[in-house]
């Protein structure tokens, strides 16, 4: 979970503001678009609801309306975070490749308006391809939490460490040319570094506010835990004779 932590204290670090801007503006509009819209649903089921029941039973406003705002931060938490991240991918991989810049003490160098539409097309099909493997599993998790209602919250939650593993572990792989599949292979053979990474992430983003910060700390983050412990493996660089690892540049890890 240190990682994330990590994430959280390199978005102060100066070369990197700019790039954690646009991916925050993108969180806060749709976050306050649609507490908007699921604010004016919730009071419309209220209504609802009391125009359903006995007038002596309208007490239970009191109770709906703290169940509703739950059922709202719940919602942001795994629906919102989702569609955030596609459209801010191309943002999140151009934050993941500055951070690992910064991380090995490079200079981090202006990016381009024709380099930034140039690496859209890649990093839009990657958000795609984790899209695919995602929402199946998904669906079919929620429909076995209805019928396993006590293990039902332990097991989503679970699973939804493992995706935002994945989801955000992919930004540095992908820029290192390393394919989701072997993404997959390489957290399958650390299951609690890969959870415990994931877990931090969906513990903050059910904080509010602190949601706000979640995507680009997480990038970050996950950046920092690829330079130490996935890094020398694919560098070949860092692979050849008297090179130094990561770990030795890397302050931060």
């Amino acid at each position: 979970m240190g990682y994330f932590l990590q994430g959280l204290k390199l978005l102060s670090q100066k070369g990197l503001k700019r790039f954690v801007l646009i991916p925050l503006l993108i969180n806060l509009l749709l976050f306050s678009l649609a507490f908007y819209w699921l604010w004016q649903l919730l009071r419309q089921m209220i209504s609802a609801i009391q125009s359903w029941l006995p007038a002596w039973l309208h007490w239970l406003e009191y109770l709906l309306i703290p169940l509703g705002l739950f059922s709202l931060i719940i919602s942001f938490a795994y629906s919102f975070t989702m569609v955030a991240n596609i459209i801010a991918a191309p943002f999140n991989g151009l934050l993941s490749e500055k951070t690992e810049a910064l991380l090995r003490g490079q200079t981090i160098s202006p990016t381009s308006v024709k380099q930034f539409l140039q690496a859209c097309p890649r990093l839009l099909a990657r958000e795609w391809q984790k899209l695919c493997y995602l929402l199946p599993r998904a669906v079919i998790l929620f429909i076995l939490c209805w019928f396993i209602p006590v293990v039902g919250p332990f097991l989503w939650f679970a699973c939804s460490a493992w995706f935002y593993s994945l989801q955000y572990l992919d930004y540095p792989f992908d820029n290192n040319n390393v394919s989701f599949d072997l993404l997959r292979a390489e957290l399958r053979k650390a299951p609690a570094l890969s959870l415990s990474f994931g877990s931090a992430v969906a513990l903050c983003s059910m904080v509010p506010l602190l949601n706000l910060l979640v995507m680009p700390a997480a990038v970050c983050g996950a950046t920092a835990l690829w330079c130490a412990r996935f890094a020398d493996a694919y560098d070949p660089a860092l692979q050849a004779p008297g090179a130094r690892s990561y770990r030795k540049l890397d302050k931060y890890c």
